[in-house]
């Protein structure tokens, strides 16, 4: 009540000064302000002093009012004095303002000073509250039960209308003084992202609901920038997964926040129609990083860049090699029936069913097994052959082949306890080979020999890289893994087996998909196709992954043998060789000089393979890789070249042009890996 009777107060005493004031030019503005001025003040000192008790405020008032009603009777002397010794100053038309004009003046000036007023009284009473509700939580602490408490958080919930209403106050109050807004988030849809993937139009990356602009950031990072690049236009969220440290490190959150350039806007999110004809609608999602070289039917590699990270490769960055779509199988249900003897469309009696098993079966009954091999499609490295001439089936790359911990029963074991066939009585049965049949209607055969030799390793495997299940696009629920074979023998999705003494029909066997031809037959009319053997184990295989580019500013110059200058450079480079059969790496050479020296790398992880059971690659590297840098300048290239040795001395051809063939079948010639020379 005392702060409502002054602010009435003040309003009635401004009226009547701005009238007795008005005689005087120009001092209606000064006298409309005095109020607001002085509230002001007011308002600054209570800031300053961290909001002063109630007591000091009162205090402060009254001499607020003390200070007006002086220096109101100081102006009314001025005003006295003045008009008695300027009587010329009488006859001058003064402007005069009208009481309405006094009241609308004084209403301005009312309110301003009432806003500050009541900014005192929020802070006060905020003040206190704060005070109240730290003694509360201290009597709770203690079980103190204060009923004075119930009467405080009341007030408290009373007030909070207030206090609403004075912050929006205060909002609007700061911006009409110009206090700058927040900035505006600027947003994006995917498709918008999607476009800025080259340095040339900005690398943008999307996380969660946030957009990110990397391109500054590309030189720096720890992982070098090709990786960085493989997000680009993307969501990095699935190349985080593959490395946890990003998702468990606050450095590289912190580092994100200072890229973002705004947000996904969701609800322009194109919407995706589903085709329910389309009969790979149900295909599982496939990871950004791999290349497409087709996607009805999936034919995906990973870029090399990530292929030799891990010697395991992740599920997730395996290629995927699909004849159709992927089916839907239920593990539960799902069995697989083996069968022997012969089936023709003229005698079907011959077909005798010996079993029918399940998964359960499998991993209940028979011993877990595990073999660590690395698959490789028969057209890896096409691409290079289609360099020379075309050739017929999928573009690959160097990157259709992976490696991955299998686990499963052992097919050998499978076969002699439900079809009683071993290594003994095989010939007597006359079984050559052994086909397995997928959900997908693919077939492929392998030699009984493989499949019964107790170093053959033939798996039937339900888990890969520790996992308790194949993923969808591998297999699941049940696969064949026959290693150091063509990939195409490793049938997924496995529903049925059979014994005979004929190879599998179909063109995955007998027909051309996979027999090799002379580099001179550019078709097969009138080949014997039947005389030419399909592919089953594969030749020796090298690749470079990964090489530095050259710094001309280290290289060194020295004297050789013959007292010539010799300037050199070195660089470093890694990769991975792999040979069909299990046959081991024992030797992997590399050169930058078209071939013309060769220097040996260091073997690393695979090169403990047994000799003759070495199923998995063998990861290589070489840090001193001199390269003769008299001639080179900036903005030059350089090829890397690799080849390797298997345990039986098979060696990899020079030129892939010599052994070309018209379905770009197992190309294994020297490969290059370009790298730039920088100053």
């Amino acid at each position: 009540m005392k702060r409502s009777s002054f602010v009435l107060s003040s309003l009635f005493s401004e009226v009547v000064a701005l009238k007795r004031r008005s005689s005087k030019g120009g001092g209606i503005l000064c006298c409309s302000f005095s109020f607001a001025s002085s509230s002001s003040q007011y308002v600054s000192s209570s800031s300053s002093d961290a909001f002063l008790s109630r007591e000091n405020a009162r205090s402060t008032r009254k001499n607020h009012n003390r200070g007006k009603e002086e220096r109101w009777r100081t102006t009314k002397a001025r005003s006295f004095s003045s008009s008695q010794s300027n009587e010329k100053e009488k006859k001058k038309p003064n402007p005069r303002m009208s009481i309405v004009e006094a009241v609308s003046a004084a209403i301005g000036s009312f309110v301003i000073g009432s806003l500050a007023a009541y900014l005192i009284e929020q802070q006060e009473e905020q003040a206190a509250e704060t005070e109240e509700e730290k003694e509360e939580e201290t009597k709770m602490k203690e079980n103190i039960d204060d009923d004075d408490g119930k009467i405080k958080k009341k007030k408290k919930k009373k007030n909070t209308w207030r206090r609403m209403f004075f912050k929006e106050a205060k909002a609007e109050a700061a911006s009409v003084a110009g206090t700058a807004a927040p900035k505006a988030v600027k947003m994006y849809t995917r498709l918008d992202v999607a476009e800025h993937d080259s340095i040339e139009k900005r690398v943008w990356c999307s996380y969660k609901e946030n957009v990110y602009d990397v391109t500054d950031f590309l030189d720096n990072h720890p992982g070098g920038r090709d990786l960085l690049l493989l997000a680009a236009g993307k969501d990095i969220e699935p190349f985080w997964r593959l490395y946890q440290a990003h998702v468990n490190s606050d450095v590289a959150m912190e580092m994100l926040k200072t890229l973002k350039i705004g947000e996904l806007d969701l609800e322009k999110e194109p919407k995706v129609d589903v085709d329910e004809t389309d009969p790979y609608k149900n295909d599982p999602e496939r990871h950004p990083a791999l290349k497409c070289h087709s996607a009805k039917p999936a034919n995906m590699e990973p870029p090399l860049s990530l292929l030799r990270r891990e010697y395991l490769t992740p599920s997730s960055l395996w290629f995927v090699r699909n004849h159709s779509p992927v089916p839907i199988i239920d593990a539960a249900t799902h069995e697989i029936t083996i069968v022997s003897g012969e089936q023709s469309q003229d005698n079907l009696n011959l077909l005798r069913t010996k079993a029918v098993i399940n998964l359960e079966h499998l991993k209940k009954d028979f011993e877990k097994k595990t073999v660590v091999a690395t698959v490789q499609c028969g057209g890896n490295r096409r691409g290079g052959l289609d360099l020379i001439k075309k050739s017929s089936g999928t573009g690959w790359g160097e990157g259709a082949i992976s490696t991955a911990k299998f686990a499963g029963a052992s097919l050998r074991d499978v076969l002699e306890v439900h079809a009683g066939i071993n290594l003994h009585n095989y010939e007597r049965l006359g079984i050559k080979h052994v086909i397995f049949y997928g959900a997908d209607d693919m077939r492929a055969s392998i030699p009984i020999e493989k499949a019964l030799s107790p170093f053959g390793d033939v798996l039937l495997a339900y888990e890969m890289n520790d996992c308790e299940e194949l993923p969808r696009d591998h297999g699941y629920p049940l696969r064949v893994i026959v290693p150091g074979h063509v990939g195409v023998r490793n049938v997924k999705w496995l529903s049925k087996i059979k014994l005979c003494s004929e190879e599998a029909d179909g063109p995955w066997n007998r027909g051309i998909a996979y027999k090799g031809f002379g580099p001179g037959y550019s078709s097969v009319e009138g080949l014997n196709i039947d005389s030419v053997p399909t592919m089953q184990e594969m030749p020796i295989q090298s690749v470079v992954a990964e090489a530095e580019n050259i710094s001309l500013s280290l290289a060194t110059t020295s004297k050789n043998d013959d007292g010539e200058k010799r300037t050199v450079v070195q660089t470093s480079a890694k990769g991975f060789a792999w040979s069909g059969g299990g046959r081991a790496i024992i030797r992997v050479d590399v050169s930058a000089n078209k071939g013309l020296s060769w220097q040996t790398a260091t073997l690393k992880e695979g090169a403990d393979q047994p000799l003759s059971k070495a199923w998995a690659w063998t990861f290589w590297e070489i840090d001193d890789l001199e390269i003769d840098a008299s001639k080179l300048k900036p903005g030059d290239e350089i090829k890397v070249l690799v080849k390797a040795v298997d345990a039986s001395y098979n060696a990899q051809p020079e030129g892939a042009a010599a052994i070309w063939n018209l379905r770009g079948l197992n190309n294994n010639s020297w490969h290059a890996f370009t790298v730039k020379v920088e100053e």
